[in-house]
């Protein structure tokens, strides 16, 4: 990390410009003012880009981590390769646009688009540099003592090779297209993260030429290339594999008859992929999201990574042709595109990954169909689900439920990411045809799920359901649902709030709170926010719900405030925060003056964290730890003291400016005492006590694993919630 050290350092002292000083006076112990601290001050941030890549960090030393399971450690691996796919086409993309139109705008850091550009490159690197590393020299041995072998196709058996040259004749020579280069053809179009082999070839006349064939993306990546054995099980578990492009090089004589293949060499591509919706101009926001996701295929390149081995002379061919500078060309040794080593994940070797576990049902939701339904059970006390160690079924069961009784009115939801085979949407669809009254709001605008998004809309709406397409200038980032009932003579409101997506499958394998209840003043706060998606609405407050970009800035500010007050009069003020990014700058001020003020303040943040702890008059009270293990955390947890009347808020928004001023978001109070406490004891306090996954940070902005003290019992805290949940859960 020392080069984010010393790019931090890079400021230029003229942000004042851009800042209006924020500064706090302190009393020395003398009684005397001690000097103003300004928290605008450069020095006390972190940059956004630079943080996102410590994180990435991270993850890969959980591929190095030998206590973790060998498959797994791929997936790790994997998710790095995807990860750094993502930041290079969203926010590489947009630094770069930004010096490309000559923008000199800096962040709280200090550092111009620029700077970063150039930190991060010298960051990724020493990232992908490690993460070969880690594959060639951790991971492939490992997997090769596990009997799992990626060879080359030289290092194969004859039988191998036999059965590999049979497979490209079948299945992979049919749908090859070797593109040529040359006066007559122009470059072909390279698609974003497509893998590809450059190829120069030499014609009976003595003369080379260039062409480009593309690894077909719809084949196995990694192919296999022994039979399945019978005999010993060391035998039966063998299985070797070669790379897509791999087999491809090694038969390129059948793309190329009568021509002599001189050289061939994999690249890989990615270009910005951040859709730019002119909302303002769009008459269809359907049709302008869908012309968006086939321009994205077009957008400029950002990346280009190549073999170590490529020569200058193919090189200078690509960079030419792309567009790209030295500064975009990364040299890998080893596969390109890691991201592809997630196939790996998915072996049948059960002895390589996690051990499998039962989600739990909460007590509450426990019960015999015959005789009560999830009605019955939420009107009777709110329900937590903490998932994955609670089941996701009871939401599906709750919509289930909703779409097929007599006496449900109406349906409402939000839909971020539902995924493919959704039987969120299913329960939807069901409702529409049981003639409820349905209503969606699906955002087109959740970035790489534009396209699944944009056919659940269409199914949808051909149902009847009343299908809204997002709000223009803001992304619907809430999770809600809301269910309206008949019973009796009255109407009652049952409310799902959460802080993950309605997706079955992420549901799994993210960390996610939701909440059931029956509140009237939560109810009468969902109707209004849904009054608000689906027509015209100037609301300005809510009851209970803290909603952006209503009202959640300004409440969240008074409860760091309302803290801090509490503190100078009582002396016990505590702030635990849960959180997947810190970013906003007036958020981290308010925090610094939280501190300065002497609350406890702890943060438990998955990603970004752009406040630095630590620091002497600023910070000293202000731990930050990252926990990054099984399952990626993803909970929103903001918890506050309050003079001991405990108060907790949960919900979708992370404390960035995006979350906070251009998307819809909630976060709802918990208000049960049994629930504030299950929070609080048996899930802060446990995150807070990990001493094996989570990393504290520096105030440098790397991060450490707390070294374990003497006779210290071992802290995993998704492990210990697990463990917790093999039984029925209580909240």
């Amino acid at each position: 990390m020392g080069t984010t050290a010393t790019q931090q350092g890079r400021r230029t002292h003229n942000q004042s410009a851009n800042h209006s000083a924020v500064t706090v006076t302190r009393i020395a112990g003398n009684g005397r003012p001690a000097p103003q601290i300004d928290l605008k001050d450069s020095s006390l941030y972190i940059n956004r880009e630079l943080s996102l890549l410590a994180f990435q960090r991270r993850v890969l030393e959980e591929a190095q981590d030998e206590s973790n399971p060998l498959l797994e450690r791929v997936k790790f691996l994997s998710i790095v390769g995807s990860n750094l796919d993502e930041f290079f086409m969203v926010r590489v993309a947009g630094l770069k646009r930004q010096v490309e139109a000559g923008s000199l705008e800096v962040g709280p850091d200090g550092m111009s688009p620029a700077d970063q550009l150039e930190a991060i490159r010298a960051e990724v690197n020493t990232l992908m540099t490690t993460a070969a590393r880690c594959f060639r020299r951790q991971l492939a041995p490992a997997l090769e003592d596990a009997g799992i072998y990626i060879r080359t196709f030289a290092s194969l058996t004859e039988a191998q090779k036999h059965r590999a040259t049979k497979y490209f004749e079948n299945s992979v020579f049919p749908v090859l297209t070797p593109l040529a280069f040359d006066p007559g053809r122009p470059f072909p179009h390279i698609s974003n993260l497509s893998v590809n082999l450059a190829v120069i070839i030499r014609d009976a006349n003595g003369e080379q030429h260039f062409a480009r064939v593309k690894v077909p993306e719809g084949l196995p990546q990694l192919v296999r290339v022994d039979a399945p054995q019978i005999g010993t099980r060391r035998k039966a578990l063998r299985q070797t594999f070669i790379w897509l492009e791999e087999l491809i090089c090694a038969n390129l004589d059948a793309l190329f008859p009568g021509m002599r293949v001189v050289e061939a060499h994999p690249f890989h591509v990615t270009r910005d992929a951040d859709i730019e919706i002119q909302e303002l101009e769009a008459g269809d926001l359907l049709e302008t999201t869908e012309e968006g996701l086939r321009q994205r295929r077009f957008g400029d390149v950002v990346r280009l990574q190549v073999d170590q081995e490529m020569p200058a002379a193919m090189l200078r061919i690509l960079m030419n042709n792309l567009e790209v500078t030295r500064a975009d060309v990364y040299r890998m040794r080893g596969p390109l595109r890691i991201s592809r080593m997630m196939s790996l994940a998915s072996l049948d070797r059960a002895d390589l990954k996690y051990p499998a576990f039962v989600p739990s049902v909460p007590k509450a939701l426990d019960f015999d169909p015959e005789e009560e339904n999830i009605f019955t059970a939420i009107r009777r006390r709110d329900v937590l689900l903490h998932h994955p160690f609670n089941s996701f079924q009871p939401v599906i069961d709750f919509l289930d439920k909703a779409a097929e009784d007599d006496d449900v009115l109406t349906i409402k939801m939000t839909l971020y990411r539902v995924g493919r085979n959704s039987p969120v949407v299913k329960a939807l669809l069901d409702a529409m045809e049981n003639e409820k009254q349905v209503a969606a709001l699906v955002e087109l605008k959740a970035r790489f799920d534009e396209g699944s998004n944009i056919e659940w809309a269409k199914a949808m709406e051909r149902q009847g359901v009343h299908v809204v397409y997002g709000l223009i200038g803001l992304k619907v980032h809430s999770k809600i649902a809301l269910v309206v009932r008949k019973e009796g003579d009255e109407i009652r409101r049952y409310v799902h709030l959460g802080t993950g997506n309605y997706n079955s499958v992420t549901a799994h394998l993210y960390t996610d709170i939701g909440l059931f209840t029956t509140d009237e003043e939560i109810g009468a706060d969902a109707t209004d926010l849904f009054n608000f998606l689906t027509g015209y609405s100037a609301k300005n407050d809510f009851r209970k719900l803290l909603v952006a970009p209503i009202n959640l800035r300004q409440r969240f500010l008074e409860l760091i405030e309302r803290e801090i007050e509490h503190h100078k009069r009582d002396g016990d003020g505590h702030i635990i925060l849960k959180m997947n990014a810190l970013v906003d700058a007036e958020m981290i001020r308010a925090l610094y003056r939280a501190s300065m003020a002497g609350v406890k303040v702890d943060l438990l943040v998955r990603g970004i964290c752009c406040l630095r702890p630590g620091v002497s008059g600023v910070s000293e009270n202000i731990r930050v730890f990252s926990i990054v293990g099984r399952f990626l955390e993803h909970s929103r947890i903001y918890y506050f003291r309050n003079n001991g009347e405990a108060q907790i808020y949960v919900g979708s928004a992370d404390l960035m400016p995006r979350n906070l001023n251009r998307r819809v978001e909630i976060l709802f109070p918990i208000e049960e005492t049994r629930v504030i406490r299950y929070l609080r004891e048996e899930v802060l306090d446990v995150y807070l006590s990990d001493n094996v996954k989570a990393r504290e940070m520096r105030s440098d902005g790397t991060y450490f694993r707390r070294p374990m003290e003497k006779g210290e019992a071992r802290i995993s805290s998704q492990d210990v919630l697990l463990e917790r949940n093999r039984v029925v859960s209580e909240h």
